[in-house]
């Protein structure tokens, strides 16, 4: 029996482009949607956030001539594309997935409501949570902490370039360590920039923990889901 019933699987946008860096890259896209495919038919119930750096990041907006809470609300609408394109994806799949969104965006997506996903995710669909916050000034991490609470996942799992948390970045520092299991409390004393701070703290008052893994390692949801094999770095209280 999987170790955990309901998660909520955390995607940067940059995830979805592939190694052109921008846009979506069908085969990525596909990929991902298989995998979250052998979750739904192994029992488990995945609600998805992803980012839309891919497309536009509120941030990097900023510094280039667009006002920061615009930039914000251009970015919450970059995610609505990419969860209308894993929607698709999972769809083409034979797996029902419905997207929700944090800012209203009809006929889309419907607004984001709790008990909607919930009843969603026990039907056996995929939830798609998309628009942030809803709110400007909020990373996509934050939306996720928050999606996952409200949903009542057990786990973050978030997915990243590299295979877990490290003493140091390891794509920089050779002699870099990896945690196979760190607490918040060491994470914020060694500074380690796991998920933004808004949502690193609302993960730890909540008692939510989270997992850091390789997403793009074929198989690894499966593996860590189905099979119960450890992989990546779990942050607990």
């Amino acid at each position: 029996m999987p170790q955990y019933k309901r998660v909520l699987l955390k995607l940067s946008g940059e995830s979805l482009a592939g190694q052109g860096g921008l846009g979506i890259d069908p085969a990525m896209l596909n990929t991902y949607a298989l995998e979250i495919k052998s979750l739904v038919e192994n029992g488990i119930q995945p609600g998805v956030v992803l980012g839309g750096g891919n497309i536009f990041r509120g941030l990097q907006g900023s510094g280039k001539g667009v006002d920061r809470v615009q930039g914000d609300y251009m970015g919450m609408l970059a995610t609505v594309i990419n969860s209308m394109a894993l929607q698709s994806a999972l769809e083409g799949l034979g797996i029902a997935a419905t997207v929700l969104s944090g800012m209203p965006v009809e006929p889309v997506a419907k607004k984001m409501n709790r008990r909607d996903a919930i009843s969603l995710l026990e039907r056996g669909q995929v939830v798609i949570m998309a628009g942030g916050t809803g709110n400007p000034f909020f990373t996509t991490d934050s939306a996720a902490a928050l999606r996952a609470i409200e949903i009542e996942a057990d786990v973050i799992l978030k997915g990243t370039r590299v295979d877990g948390v490290y003493t140091a970045d390891p794509e920089k520092d050779p002699k870099a360590t990896k945690y196979d299991h760190i607490t918040f409390e060491q994470a914020y004393r060694e500074n380690l920039r796991i998920m933004d701070l808004t949502a690193f703290t609302l993960c730890q008052e909540n008692n939510m923990p989270i997992i850091v893994f390789d997403i793009n390692k074929k198989g690894i949801l499966h593996q860590m889901l189905v099979r119960g094999e450890a992989a990546g770095t779990l942050v607990s209280n």
